[in-house]
């Protein structure tokens, strides 16, 4: 009996082939259901602010830096040129909002001067600001 129970003992293998195939459908399922952000491609220091509320969907992130240049999606652009990238970029979502993230030392007038090129095309505009 126990020479019986060896040889069957011996025979078995774990069959680690439905395992693959669950690991690898949740990984195309993860990957399907990402959602990406687009960064400005520049670091902006915020301004403090008193009430900070948080975007759902962020469709377009426009970045104005220290020395008053835009950037959106990793690239310099110029304040004409802001209404027409972010409405090509808002095509993939129209209802999304527009983040501008404007730094401390920006001027003022530079960004004023973005969000009404943003206001222009009618989208819903946000400032970011830190976060206590």
């Amino acid at each position: 009996m126990r020479s019986r129970q060896s040889e069957e003992g011996a025979d078995t293998e774990i069959d680690l082939t439905p395992m693959l195939d669950v690991v690898f459908i949740m990984l195309i399922f993860f990957i399907v259901t990402a959602t990406f952000i687009r960064e400005p491609g520049v670091d902006i220091i915020k301004p403090d602010a008193q009430k900070d509320s948080d975007i759902p969907s962020v469709a377009v992130l426009v970045a104005v830096d220290e020395n008053n240049d835009v950037y959106i999606d990793n690239k310099q652009i110029q304040v004409p040129a802001v209404r027409a990238t972010v409405e090509r970029m808002r095509a993939e979502n129209p209802t999304g909002p527009v983040v501008i993230q404007a730094d401390e030392k920006a001027d003022t007038g530079v960004v004023v001067d973005v969000m009404n090129q943003v206001n222009a095309i009618g989208a819903n505009v946000s400032i970011a600001t830190k976060q206590d």
